[in-house]
């Protein structure tokens, strides 16, 4: 097994570039779900805001990472893309996410192979993993 050190600055440069866009995440989900209208839409409201409140939890858990590493949480949130279509609203929410897992997933290599590097990994996966689920729906529901 190797003993490859985590690049603690590196880690947390990135975490913090990926948490500015969990960040807008929680804010996209949260205003689609509020702002598509149509009773056609109501399940998909729903759905958006269940996503928001799962970008909530996955922030703060990142936020407790990038601390626990002697960081300081990035706040400087890009605006999120606005559409009132659910379709739009939809894509715009595919394409962002598809940052974010890739900003993610870069984290990954700079970890290190220490015990502590293995928690981090984990958590960086199952952020991944719940996102990229969440993508697989947003695609479904476009019928693509």
């Amino acid at each position: 097994m190797s003993d490859e050190a985590m690049d603690v600055d590196e880690v947390i440069r990135r975490m913090n570039e990926a948490l500015v866009l969990q960040l807008r995440s929680v804010l996209q989900y949260t205003v689609a779900a509020g702002s598509i209208g149509g009773l056609a839409y109501v399940g998909l409201a729903d759905r958006w805001w269940s996503y928001a409140e799962a970008e909530l939890v996955d922030a703060r858990r990142m936020v407790e990472k990038i601390v626990a590493l002697g960081g300081e949480p990035a706040t400087d949130v890009p605006p999120p893309p606005f559409a009132i279509d659910a379709a739009d609203a939809t894509k715009a929410l595919i394409e962002c996410e598809q940052d974010i897992i890739a900003k993610l997933h870069g984290v990954i290599p700079k970890t290190g192979q220490e015990p502590r590097s293995e928690a981090l990994e984990h958590l960086v996966e199952h952020v991944i993993c719940r996102k990229q689920e969440q993508v697989d729906q947003l695609v479904r529901a476009l019928g693509s």
